[in-house]
């Protein structure tokens, strides 16, 4: 016999019904089904993540849920770690959870401006799809429930615990332009070791390659390939020398090159009454991203060499640097439940880990070479550490009171500790401004830091009368670092016939600023701009009028309707409203240097007094400036969840129709630093650079063994502000609807082909238009580049292929 306690420990097999799939996320009474749930809840199968075809869990997500949206693109060592977002917040505010254990964050914080900023979050491409029975995605704030992080909803995974199988997947595919090249496959190994006990364990290996997007490199070449006309002595020297890839030089516009296996297992043994389970993964990944191409450059010899006679050209033909990152990352979870005299009860502890070993590939120090004749090419910037380890003791017992039904009475406490650590890079990489494209990481950067929580929770369901559900929770969290706080949660729902009922949920919640967003440390650069990112929590922002970053706090409000008008026809209506106080914002690009004149010295002050140093050449006619997190606008973010499903059947077979769709929007409502200080572009990535809406319409047909499954995604319209010069034009992307097609075969029994297509119509985002010179507005060197924070991605349509297997 098996105990658990909801939301902390796996459950069967979803059945074929999502609303009668039992639920363990949002709720701590038992046997609970989605839906009976009070709050808005998701939950997908496994059979439904096998029908996306790209073998990335952030793709499965974004393709069925429509409030999740994840990262098609993302600027410097972001690009290597894709993140992602539910309901138009910030990946930080949504709290990730395996088999209802809380999942340890990426050490890779996304640090230039965009919808991702910001984020820290768990990395779900760390855990293979094939190893997941189900993933249930509460859509509500649930702090008081969980802790910080959860104000914008709760994403549990539960592991697969099948005993006597092997099952598992090969898949290949590419984009229709040939490339971005993907193969992957997974084994899960499921031995029957009798009735007592399961354990799973799954193996995951995927290669993907280098995409591009981008047109002719607008620094050299006209929009047609000529050479511009304006590059003065630069022009002739050009002409003569094979540039790679011509006029396609710069290659910065698409997916990073990645190799990514994984290993993950599930496991536990019932000793009659008493559990014991384990679970965990591990995930190695390397990969490199294409930054901008850097042009020949030439260094007088008697600087270099102290003689005389012609300049030394550095790298006739300039040179791609690539950014790299060798992670490894883990985390294992040990625990025992059972249930004593009427109280069931967990106890469990949590340990996860990402360490990220950061590389500039392909590149040179300017500055070294011309200090001392000679610059490696390589170079190793570093490392990013972070760790979690989480402890938590889970009690409940359902009491007669004489109402409708016995009241289920929750309550526990969580200890967790987390660290970051910065590594400092190499010689080279730390040699003035380091290599071109990424520097390393200074000794003014480097650090470790640390903090602990203490928390204890109460939670209350009852049934006052048989169509009334009310649930409570109360959260005391107590910071090292910052104090303490309170939060609490009710929930209600009110069934007032089988085929109507009304629910709606009251909150508050609150985020602790993660150790990365309070203390991260780096240098960005481009071919003629360096930006300083400083840690809130340093002297040198101080400087600047910044104060060290302090907790969110947020309140929640959701009404909703649960509709059966007819038999098999399910329909949910969900509005809610996050009001945030004290949400932590980038502050955008804060010049203090502008095309080599110095427009704010106070900006340049501090960047000296945190270590920095600058390029030269940027210096003389570059940009230079700084931008960090700040506790800088209170937001309103209101929106609407919707989601319809209805079987019809079809001559032998039968067809789910589903839809769901989501509309959101958000809005500061007060900016808590001077405008000054709080770029043009930053408040667009908060209001406006997410499509207010995204509606998901499919049509899935089964007949025997073979199956079609064939879903329309629209996006609505998303713009982004950009600095550019004195000017701050807008980027758009326009309303696209994105049509997927998964066609399935069963060859035999256990083995099935599938082929299909992501993008079938092969969309194509809108391109930064240029300015009157033929220059893009958004400053970047490349023609005709698509708009990387497009919800849909860059690169056009996927087609793969994939066989299936299961005995």
């Amino acid at each position: 016999m098996t105990y658990s306690i909801p939301a902390f420990a796996q459950d069967s097999a979803p059945q074929a019904d999502e609303g009668a799939a039992i639920i363990v996320t949002g709720t701590r009474a038992t046997g609970v089904t989605a839906a009976e749930s009070a709050a808005p809840i998701k939950v997908l199968d496994s059979a439904t993540l096998e029908k996306v075809g790209q073998p990335n869990l952030n793709q499965v997500l974004t393709q069925l849920v429509p409030s999740f949206t994840a990262e098609a693109f993302g600027g410097d060592t972001a690009n290597l770690t894709l993140s992602a977002r539910l309901r138009g917040l910030s990946p930080n505010h949504a709290l990730v959870l395996v088999n209802g254990k809380r999942r340890h964050g990426t050490s890779n914080l996304h640090v230039l401006s965009g919808p991702y900023q910001g984020g820290a979050a768990p990395d779900l491409d760390m855990i293979p799809p094939s190893a997941i029975a189900r993933i249930e995605v509460l859509e509500d704030g649930a702090a008081a429930q969980y802790g910080s992080d959860a104000i914008a909803g709760v994403i549990n995974i539960i592991l697969k615990d099948e005993k006597g199988s092997i099952s598992g997947n090969l898949t290949g595919g590419q984009y229709y332009k040939g490339d971005g090249t993907t193969f992957g496959g997974s084994v899960t190994f499921a031995p029957d070791m009798g009735p007592d006990t399961y354990l799973n364990f799954t193996m995951f290996h995927r290669y993907h390659g280098f995409s591009q997007r981008g047109g002719v490199d607008s620094r050299i070449y006209n929009e047609d390939g000529s050479l511009r006309d304006d590059l003065g002595e630069a022009h002739e020297a050009m002409a003569a020398i094979g540039l790679p890839n011509a006029p396609y030089t710069n290659r910065i516009v698409g997916d990073s090159r990645s190799t990514l296996s994984t290993v993950m297992y599930n496991a536990g043994h019932d000793f009659g009454g008493v559990e014991i389970y384990a679970f965990g993964s591990y995930g190695r990944r390397e990969a490199s991203a294409y930054e901008n191409y850097r042009q020949p450059w030439r260094v007088s010899r008697s600087t270099v060499l102290g003689e005389a006679g012609e300049d030394i050209l550095i790298s006739d033909t300039g040179f791609n640097p690539r950014e790299a990152i060798k992670e490894d990352d883990f985390s294992n979870t040990g625990g025992i439940k059972g249930e004593s005299g009427g109280f069931r009860w967990d106890i469990s502890t949590t340990y996860g880990q990402d360490y990220s070993k950061l590389y500039t590939l392909d590149s040179a120090n300017r500055t070294l070479f011309i200090n001392t004749g000679y610059t490696p090419s390589n170079f190793y910037d570093g490392f990013l550490k972070a760790t979690e380890w989480t402890n938590n003791i889970d009690i409940a017992k359902e009491v007669e009171v004489g109402l409708a039904s016995p009241v289920n009475v929750a309550f526990g406490g969580e200890y967790r500790e987390n660290s970051f650590q910065i590594g400092q890079g190499d010689f080279a990489s730390t040699y003035f401004e380091g290599g071109q494209s990424y520097p390393g990481f200074l000794a003014t950067d480097a650090g470790k830091h640390k903090r602990d929580n203490k928390a204890a929770y109460l939670d209350i369901a009852l049934n006052p009368v048989e169509m009334w559900k009310v649930d409570g929770a109360v959260r005391y969290e107590n910071y090292s670092d910052f104090g303490t706080k309170w939060t609490w949660k009710v929930t209600s729902r009110v069934d007032l016939s089988e085929q109507f009922a009304v629910r709606g949920t009251v909150s508050t919640g609150f985020r602790a600023p993660s150790l990365l967003e309070s203390y991260y440390s780096s240098t960005n650069v481009g071919p003629t701009s360096a930006y300083v990112q400083l840690p809130p929590n340093s002297d040198a922002a101080k400087l600047l009028g910044y104060d060290d970053l302090k907790p969110e706090t947020s309140k929640n409000l959701s009404l909703g309707l649960v509709l059966r008008p007819i038999p098999k026809l399910n329909i949910t209506l969900d509005a809610y409203q996050v009001k945030m106080k004290n949400r932590i914002v980038g502050t955008g690009s804060i010049q203090g240097l502008s095309s080599g004149t110095v427009v704010d010295q106070s900006v340049l002050d501090a960047i000296a007094a945190h270590g920095n140093v600058l390029d030269p050449y940027v210096l003389e006619v570059g940009d230079a400036g700084v931008s960090l997190f700040t506790n800088g606008a209170d937001t309103r973010t209101r929106g609407v969840d919707l989601t319809a499903s209805y079987p019809t059947p079809v001559g032998g077979g039968s067809i789910l129709w589903s839809l769901s769709a989501n509309y959101n929007e958000t809005k500061i409502t007060k900016l808590r630093i001077a405008e000054s200080l709080y770029a043009a572009d930053a408040r667009s990535v908060l209001e406006d650079a997410s499509p207010k809406y995204k509606v998901i319409a499919g049509a899935l047909f089964n007949l025997g063994g073979f199956s079609v499954n064939l879903r329309e995604t629209f996006y609505g319209k998303s713009s982004q502000v950009v600095i550019y010069g004195d000017t701050t034009p807008t980027v758009k992307v326009g309303a696209a609807a994105i049509t997927d097609l998964d066609i399935s075969y069963e060859l035999t029994k256990g083995l099935t082909l599938t082929v299909g297509a992501n993008n079938l119509l092969n969309k194509k985002t809108d391109t930064v238009p240029n300015d009157a010179d033929g220059l893009p507005i958004d400053g970047g060197a490349v023609l005709n580049a698509p708009v990387t924070f497009s919800p849909y991605g860059i690169n056009g349509g996927y087609w793969y292929s994939r066989i299936g297997f299961k005995f």
